[in-house]
């Protein structure tokens, strides 16, 4: 199983852990990208994530090739876009495979290309009233 999601709705780490594991795979590796209340030294009062037409694509096509060269057996991907709290997950992989070093490898790899190819822009305001756009997951 891989999936690939774009979502505006919560997502849980549990949920998609307990989406890739199986008996057949004996490692679960999880990354969960939560919104934090800082950034660059300022203090961050709301996150959102704005999408391209074409991410949803992007971000299957991604999981698609990184699960082919990894040795893994179940994948799961969501990236949030629209408003999301302090505290909140933003972007969560769960992968699971035979042994740790696959796991560990597709893992990190999603979350270095999505974070790269994501069509995904965050728009961050301050406590100081400043506020930016990042062009980045």
């Amino acid at each position: 199983m891989i999936t690939a999601t774009l979502t505006q709705e919560l997502i849980d780490l549990s949920t998609f852990v307990n989406a890739v594991k199986s008996d057949e795979y004996g490692a679960v590796v999880t990354f969960a990208g939560d919104v934090r209340n800082n950034d660059g030294g300022k203090v961050v009062t709301s996150l959102t994530y704005e999408i391209h037409p074409s991410a949803a694509s992007v971000l299957e096509e991604i999981v698609n090739e990184v699960a082919a060269k990894h040795e893994v057996g179940n994948v799961a991907v969501a990236h949030r876009f629209g408003p999301i709290a302090i505290g909140e997950s933003a972007f969560i992989v769960a992968v699971s495979s035979r042994h740790r070093g696959p796991a560990f490898a597709a893992c990190t790899e999603l979350v270095d290309e999505v974070k790269a190819r994501l069509p995904i822009w965050k728009y961050q305001v301050f406590a100081d009233g400043s506020d930016e756009w990042v062009n980045c997951a």
